[in-house]
């Protein structure tokens, strides 16, 4: 079974967004998929998402507030197929972290829509609202080739 992590710095803008979009494009097209999120730094640990992301998600039928940041750990290189990184420096990171005998597929999410491949998710951490609109709409089209490129490659 195909299963993805999605990874961004603190887990709880970009990535948890990514999951959720994945999460309902899978749903719409009945693919049976592992989804997570993660990030590379600890800093947010335990914690929900960013309240703006919360509020993005809710406004197109999505429930995000039981998510919980969590930090990458060796073991889901060997656990999930794919691990999307949202921006260059995390995949960067994920390279470095990445232990002998990983399995997953590394990517940038982005890579994922004709056009715009290698490019990052905007991070809307530092800006206000209508970033996360912004950050919404690129992981909503990311989520829709991804889950067809995974389509695709089942038996």
């Amino acid at each position: 079974m195909p299963s993805v992590l999605f990874v961004c710095l603190g887990n709880i803008c970009r990535s948890p967004l990514a999951e959720a979009a994945l999460r309902a494009e899978a749903a719409r097209l009945g693919l049976d998929l592992i989804v997570d999120s993660a990030g590379t730094g600890d800093w947010h640990v335990g914690d929900p998402p960013d309240p703006r992301a919360r509020a993005v998600a809710a406004r197109h039928g999505i429930d995000i507030s039981g998510y919980q940041g969590r930090q990458v750990k060796a073991a889901d290189f060997r656990r999930f197929t794919h691990i999307v990184a949202l921006d260059h420096d995390n995949l960067a990171n994920l390279r470095r972290l990445a232990p002998a005998g990983a399995v997953a597929e590394l990517s940038l999410l982005l890579d994922h829509v004709p056009g715009r491949e290698g490019q990052p998710v905007t991070d809307p951490y530092f800006g206000d609202d209508d970033g996360f609109d912004v950050t919404w709409a690129e992981v909503t089209a990311a989520a829709s080739g991804l889950a067809q490129a995974l389509r695709t490659r089942l038996p």
